[in-house]
């Protein structure tokens, strides 16, 4: 892997800085660590009082800009994309994902990662992100082990007319059920409040299209970490975001891009 922005001293043996950028010598093409890779997708530090919230999403597309490949993921993603997709999860309180995607990937709890257990303990973190499901209708299966065994109790978020028939039953399964919406569905910015309450502001998504779309119309996206696959695949694949377009486009700035076998792993902040 190497660095292609931002732009540093290449020279063997400099020292780089840490919280964003990576090693100095990053631009070199070779394995990078852990450690280094957490370095470059450090969360921002808090600036003074209580952090607030941090809502970064992680996505994969081709460059024909389709986010999957026969309703899924992993056939457009590569080994360097999922050591980055780990990364994050390892970085993250919590991983934000819609209903549809849980059933369409095969969801499970999110586990501990050995290399990342001293930084999370630092951090104040659990031994591994909470996963918190979208969903309004709540037609998913609560005997799965996403519900029944998760290393850290999964959240249901949903909205306040919710069936309370399914409520209860995923009450019964271990999950905690939290309202972030007056009707069925849920609200983008009470979802990321609700979670903040709770002590969760490494806020991380990884969709599907239909929820990521709802959270740039809500304007609480501040990060994209968006996987550039050097694949075209045609047909009538989704894009990583859905749903209703927003008035006015929102302009993201980059903060980094990374490359390995063709693939550009790149991350815009909301600027």
């Amino acid at each position: 892997m190497r660095r292609l922005l931002p732009v540093t001293d290449t020279t063997p043996g400099a020292s780089g800085a840490r919280g964003g950028s990576g090693p100095a010598s990053a631009a070199v093409d070779r394995e990078w660590t852990f450690d280094e890779l957490a370095a470059a997708y450090a969360y921002p530090e808090p600036e003074g009082g209580e952090p607030r919230p941090w809502l970064r999403a992680n996505m994969v597309s081709t460059l024909d800009g389709a986010a999957q490949h026969e309703g899924q993921t992993k056939p457009i993603s590569s080994a360097a994309d999922m050591r980055i997709f780990g990364m994050l999860r390892a970085l993250a309180d919590v991983v934000v994902v819609g209903a549809e995607t849980v059933r369409q990937e095969g969801y499970r709890p999110a586990r501990a990662v050995a290399e990342a257990a001293a930084l999370r303990e630092a951090a104040g973190q659990g031994p591994a992100p909470a996963i918190a499901v979208v969903s309004a209708g709540l037609e998913l299966d609560f005997s799965l082990p996403l519900f029944t065994s998760p290393l850290v109790p999964t959240l249901l978020l949903t909205g306040a007319a919710a069936d309370p028939g399914r409520v209860a039953e995923a009450e019964r399964a271990g999950v905690r059920v939290v309202v972030a919406g007056d009707g069925m569905g849920v609200d983008p910015v009470r979802v990321v409040r609700a979670l903040a309450e709770r002590g969760l502001t490494r806020l991380l998504t990884e969709g599907g299209p239909r929820l990521l779309g709802q959270f740039v119309a809500g304007g609480v996206l501040d990060e994209l970490c968006l996987t550039v696959a050097p694949v075209v695949v045609a047909g009538g694949a989704q894009r990583i975001a859905g749903g209703p377009g927003v008035t006015v486009p929102e302009r993201f700035r980059p903060a980094s891009v990374l490359e390995e076998e063709g693939f550009l792993f790149t991350r815009y902040r909301r600027g």
